[in-house]
């Protein structure tokens, strides 16, 4: 799972890609070329961020919601944290009843628990060179059952490299 690679891709990325079953991006892809890349070598989900352009919300929603084995799954770009939802996005998760929330913009590494709302949170940082962020991530997991299992966080290199 990745986020925030604002039009940036490269073998680290790939090669972790081709490694997953599938590659769920949360937003702010940046160019097209991201996407043909990452098909390359996996299946592919994602959701638009506030910097898509068309291209890509023609393709991609700004929600998304499916089941993973016995897992609901909501993704969305920007959706905040337990206790500090973005606008909107506690009613959406209420009505839907995730599992597991993913959501990315704040370039941000977090792993949490809602107690309240009984989900699994995740933003895996930014896997691309542009933002305030030092080090470029992404977050490896398998989803088994009804379980979410051997999460593991991907450090991609500093942003520099």
């Amino acid at each position: 799972m990745l986020s925030d690679s604002h039009s940036y891709i490269d073998d680290r990325i790939l090669h972790y890609a081709k490694e997953a079953d599938e590659v769920w991006h949360a937003g702010d892809i940046g160019s097209y070329k991201v996407i043909e890349e990452l098909q390359k070598v996996a299946n592919v989900k994602a959701v638009y961020g506030n910097i898509d352009g068309s291209e890509i919300r023609k393709e991609f929603s700004e929600d998304l919601f499916f089941q993973c084995e016995n897992v609901r799954v909501f993704i969305t770009h920007i959706g905040g944290y337990p206790t500090k939802y973005a606008k909107g996005i506690k009613e959406k998760i209420i009505k839907t009843k995730p599992k597991l929330f993913i959501c990315g913009h704040s370039h941000i590494l977090k792993v949490m628990y809602d107690k309240q709302l009984q989900l699994i949170h995740m933003n895996p940082g930014a896997c691309g060179i542009y933002g305030f962020h030092k080090v470029r991530t992404m977050i490896r997991f398998v989803i088994e059952k009804d379980a979410i299992e051997q999460v593991e966080v991907i450090e991609l290199g500093e942003k520099s490299q």
